[in-house]
């Protein structure tokens, strides 16, 4: 019957029976059909070229998910055409050598009938079939040659790609849109198809740079591209005559900075990086984890996506770039520290997306220009970029001060040339064992840092043999540039437009908002792990252990706290209780069991109990509010609301700056409430009929122990600050200057932690301290005099007597003879 019809269409039902056996893609987004079987207007698909294999596959989609078929008749005006899509490049001839751009004959039938009957329109679905690029599916080792990428194949190597890749293929539909609304923006005329059409095919090769990256095949097209800005011969000419150099020697010195920042990406490199790394993180790692990932299903099409993760580990790089390319998105370009480009390891890096960038641009104009503008060139082409904002890898395990140095450049990048919308997307990044673990230590006991080589990395692979858990990567909310400038100034596109340096006096407070806006994210979207929890729980305790029953209780305590009162909606949680991650702990090795009669006692030793502190600092600001209540009650028995409140809004904006906490100010009191309300549920607490009032279990039971082992998370961050402010108010007003405020703090901090076998270096680390005075500047508790000097009035007494309410009398003698000393 179908041979009847004619030799195209047997063809044509030949190729679709075929392909439906062998082809099975994968569709995103997952439920892009839902909308579209709902519609009640006519549905016309817009191919990116002409295939018949890219037709049989959509046709085949199609009929699985209960949508229109492409193959389908469709009525216009009255008479019915043979098929309800159209190709956007066809190629024509006896060879079919020539590329045809015209508008295709169905989009010009289909606006005359939009045009001529006004209760008519058409939903076109853009889309496009990327072989060998399937979500969630690794290509083996034979498939890499024949993955997708921008170059034009011929019919035999499009044959060999489907049957290589025909089980690893990926479907990606396009935002619907309207035929009638395009025309109204298109404008009339006889150009409106070729508006229309170029529209179109802007769509889908923005979906397509989305899912495989840009054409960035030819690295000294973008390199010379850089050099031709007006704003690099600028700096050129500034170069010559600075150094007398001739105008030859001063475009090569120029290449020579973009030859060293730029990338040389290779979609093949990928693809085989791809399996590689796959192949590495099963040997490493128990599971890599990515959570949230629906936050860049969110995004619309077009948005240059600049990831922005915690910085922990060198692993970094290769973990955030593997699992979002295995999602089927492009992988970003990663700016990364000069110090990586070794010899082999730094040309294989710019094959992945890496540029290098060098740690300080000052003293070099010419540098600071000529990457300047391949930043602003890489964002024009919609490449994603990933950059750390710590700018370096964190030894403690909490966020570090963000480095707004890359911000200002992508904010000032995007006010020069506003056409594509940015958006930041926080990223968290937790690991159960660190494979720099002990090299950190040792730099925070003040060995100097080791510098990156060759022969470094390789001393390295043994150490690889060790068991590191699973590795989570979790997406925090997105944030749009555009929305935070216009909260600084709703006129900002008006005020830059055409402006080379688009500076103004709001600028700086803008790029700190984004700044803490993409921290406060990145710890919004924590995953705790076991580890995370062992370690927070028997820090706690003054011997590194607990029953085994107790730390149990205490573990499911935790949980409890975060499901009762959640930190937010990206946070995720194990899936184990308690006793399931306490032996999953000890499997680990991370704690042992001593067995008695009694009860099995689970303990810590020393040596991992320092690198402990690193896990639970990840997630110790999930617990630093319960935690700041529970040591409300060390002292007191029992309190009044209002002064818990007092005390929490005396106390947290140092907190807060200090971990990151995503509550404002302003939300502080309802916020509390929610978490006295939740510790009561967990029978941590009681309180009175009207709850003016709350109190503490009685010293004897383990809810006290309970509580009490709560409070532990954060004491030692009010023992620093207390300890800071009695350091300045023994020294006295405008007598002492920050610095050597500074070196005091952390040299009593080392005292108390040698008396007191707190073997935790970062109880002593002079950036916490640092942090702490220029908040205590920022918020006008301290005010300095024109010769440096430090002063103060009631505003730091009522802060060191708020302090003082939640610290043990045995804690405050013992600070107070530090210091006395």
């Amino acid at each position: 019957m179908h041979l009847l019809a004619g030799p195209g269409r047997a063809w044509n039902w030949a190729v679709r029976k075929i392909l439906a056996v062998w082809v099975r893609p994968s569709v995103k987004p997952e439920r892009a059909g839902e909308s579209l079987a709902a519609s009640n207007r006519p549905v016309c698909y817009v191919l990116e070229r002409d295939s018949q294999t890219d037709l049989a596959v959509l046709n085949e989609v199609c009929g699985r998910l209960g949508l229109p078929r492409p193959t389908r008749r469709l009525l216009i005006g009255g008479k019915r055409v043979p098929a309800a899509y159209f190709a956007l490049e066809r190629r024509v001839g006896a060879f079919r050598a020539r590329l045809d751009r015209r508008p295709p004959r169905l989009l010009v039938e289909l606006m005359s009938a939009v045009r001529d009957q006004p209760g008519f329109d058409v939903v076109m679905v853009p889309l496009a079939i990327y072989w060998g690029r399937s979500a969630h599916r690794e290509a083996s080792w034979w498939q890499l040659p024949f993955t997708e990428n921008w170059t034009i194949a011929g019919r035999l190597r499009r044959a060999a790609t489907i049957v290589v890749n025909g089980r690893n293929t990926l479907l990606r539909f396009g935002d619907p849109v309207s035929l009638r609304e395009c025309m109204h923006a298109a404008a009339d005329g006889a150009a409106a198809p070729r508006r229309v059409a170029r529209a179109l095919r802007a769509t889908l090769r923005a979906q397509r740079v989305s899912t495989i990256g840009p054409d960035l095949s030819h690295r000294r097209t973008i390199v010379a591209r850089v050099l031709a800005t007006r704003a690099v011969r600028v700096a050129v000419r500034a170069e010559m005559r600075a150094r007398s150099l001739s105008r030859r020697a001063g475009l090569l010195a120029a290449k020579k900075c973009a030859d060293e920042i730029a990338a040389n990406y290779s979609q093949s490199f990928v693809s085989f990086m791809s399996l590689a790394l796959g192949w590495l993180w099963n040997r490493l790692y128990d599971g890599v984890e990515f959570h949230n990932a629906e936050v860049l299903g969110g995004i619309g099409e077009g948005a240059e996506l600049i990831y922005v993760p915690c910085h922990r580990s060198h692993m970094d790089y290769l973990l955030l770039s593997y699992v979002i390319y295995h999602r089927g998105f492009a992988i970003p370009h990663v700016a990364a520290g000069v110090n990586l480009n070794m010899p082999i390891v730094g040309r294989f890096l710019r094959k992945g997306g890496a540029f290098f960038m060098r740690r300080s641009f000052k003293g070099d104009a010419l540098y600071s220009t000529v990457f300047r503008k391949y930043l602003a060139l890489m964002m024009a082409r919609g490449h994603p970029l990933e950059y750390f904002v710590e700018g370096g890898r964190s030894r403690t395990g909490r966020l570090l001060p963000p480095r707004t140095g890359m911000l200002s450049m992508t904010v000032q990048s995007y006010m020069r040339d506003p056409r594509r919308p940015v958006v930041f997307v926080p990223v968290y990044i937790g690991y159960e064992r660190i494979v720099e673990g002990r090299t950190y230590l040792g730099e925070l006991s003040g060995r100097p840092k080791q510098k990156e080589t060759v022969l470094g990395l390789l001393k390295a692979v043994p150490a690889l043999r060790q068991r590191f858990g699973s590795v989570h990567v979790s997406l925090g909310d997105p944030i749009e540039l555009d929305d935070l400038l216009r909260a600084h100034d709703a006129l900002w596109r008006e005020e830059a437009a055409g402006s080379e340096d688009p500076r103004c006096d709001w600028l700086g407070a803008a790029i700190a908002d984004l700044a803490r806006r993409i921290a406060v994210g990145i710890n919004a979207a924590a995953a705790v792990t076991p580890i995370n929890l062992v370690a927070t729980a028997l820090l706690a305790t003054p011997r590194l252990a607990m029953a085994e029953t107790d730390l149990a209780a205490q573990l499911d305590l935790y949980l409890g706290l975060l499901r009762e009162a959640p930190y937010g909606g990206r946070v995720s949680l194990p899936p184990q209780d308690g006793a399931q991650m306490v032996r999953y702990a000890e499997d680990f090795a991370m704690i042992e069991r001593r067995t008695h009669p009694l009860g099995d006692i689970m303990s810590m030793s020393p040596g991992r109990a320092v690198l402990a502190t690193y896990y639970r600092n990840n997630v110790l600001h999930l617990f630093a509010m319960p935690s700041l209540l529970a040591c409300c009650f060390i002292s007191n028995a029992s309190m009044r609301t209002e002064d818990i409140q007092r005390l929490v809004w005396r106390i947290y904006p140092y907190v807060a700056a200090e971990l990151y906490l995503r509550f404002t100010e302003e939300e502080i009191g309802a916020r509390t409430e929610a978490l006295l309300e939740a510790l009561a549920r967990l029978g941590l607490l009681a309180s009175n009929a009207d709850h003016s009032e709350w109190h503490r279990p009685p010293p004897t039971t383990v809810e006290a122990m309970r509580l009490s082992t709560l409070a532990a998370a954060t004491i030692q961050t009010v023992e620093r600050y207390y300890l800071a402010i009695a350091l300045l108010l023994r020294a006295g007003s405008g007598t002492i200057g920050q610095q050597a405020l500074e070196e005091r703090c952390h040299l009593a901090a080392q005292r108390i932690a040698l008396l007191h076998g707190l073997d935790s270096p970062e109880f002593f680390d002079k950036a916490l301290f640092r942090n702490f005075v220029d908040l205590l500047r920022r918020r006008a508790v301290l005010q300095t005099t024109a010769d440096g000097k430090l002063t103060y009035g009631e505003a730091l007494l009522a802060v060191a007597a708020d302090a003082q309410l939640v610290l043990s009398e045995q804690i405050r003698h013992s600070i107070l003879q530090v210091t006395l000393g």
